[in-house]
């Protein structure tokens, strides 16, 4: 049996189908979940291996982007989400997700002695919407969603200059602010910065637009809990898990530089190693 995914929505999400078909890809099972279903019945989540909270713009991102939605699991939800990151399944949140997740106690979780939420997505530095293509590296060995992306779904060793995920981005409130330089610096020595956002050659953006879309601190553009389960990111895996979806795809096939439009886009080796450890670590149960 194929892992199960909860796909998560509520008003204003917006990105459901294309995480969808993401997992599809990777060899899931996604099903759609409004919010409302779960905080009638909590006990729903344990029907799933994997939570996946999509993009969009959950409740018109009144208050703050994703503050009325971390609210309602805040409130609600905390110990039915605790019990299943407990039990060793995964969580992702893709932009408004992630938003989501931060204002949550469940990402980055406690940091140098704090528990309760340890950081923030604010307003992009340049007080604008941004939407454009970025490069990324993964760098933490802890997080089971990148753990091992020098290497491909089928183990073998990529070259170093295909390590970096080329990925969308499309948000207003992105920029990654820890909440102080204790919990900057717990997230670096917890191996909990997942991706960070790096020039096209792969050397540090160091804060640069547009190669740092948003400002974050550190370049930061995914993080993990202390588990590793937990993951959230601004940009956006789900739309390219194909290789025509590349604004480029056309040019790099007549350069020879793509096998073939339908070659896999980087965001999906994402949704297939959270699904690889699924399958190791949970067995038949998954």
């Amino acid at each position: 049996m194929n892992p199960q995914i909860l796909i998560l929505r509520t008003a204003g999400t917006n990105c459901d189908a294309e995480t969808a078909h993401a997992f599809a890809l990777a060899g899931g099972e996604p099903r759609f979940l409004h919010l409302n279903r779960l905080l009638e019945n909590p006990r729903l989540l344990e029907q799933y291996q994997v939570v996946a909270i999509p993009g969009g713009f959950s409740y018109g991102d009144d208050i703050a982007a994703g503050k009325i939605f971390a609210n309602q699991i805040n409130h609600h939800l905390a110990d039915a989400f605790r019990h299943f990151v407990d039990t060793g399944r995964p969580i992702i949140g893709i932009c408004n997700g992630f938003q989501v997740l931060v204002k949550t106690s469940l990402l980055p979780g406690p940091l140098a002695g704090r528990t309760g939420q340890t950081a923030t997505l604010t307003n992009n530095d340049s007080h604008r919407f941004i939407d454009r293509w970025i490069t990324l590296k993964p760098v933490s060995r802890k997080c089971i969603w990148t753990h091992d992306m020098d290497s491909d779904h089928a183990g073998q060793q990529r070259p170093a200059t295909s390590r970096l995920l080329e990925l969308p981005i499309a948000h207003g409130e992105g920029k990654f602010v820890p909440a102080d330089e204790a919990a900057r610096q717990a997230l670096w020595d917890n191996d909990q910065v997942a991706l960070v956002y790096t020039r096209p050659d792969g050397s540090a953006a160091e804060g640069a637009f547009p190669d740092n879309p948003n400002g974050a601190v550190d370049d930061i553009a995914g993080i993990c809990d202390a588990s590793g389960l937990v993951f959230g990111l601004m940009p956006h895996p789900e739309r390219y898990v194909r290789g025509f979806q590349h604004p480029a795809w056309t040019h790099r096939l007549a350069a020879g530089t793509e096998l073939a439009a339908a070659q896999e886009g980087s965001g999906l080796a994402i949704f297939r190693r959270a699904l690889q450890y699924v399958r190791q670590a949970l067995g038949s149960a998954a």
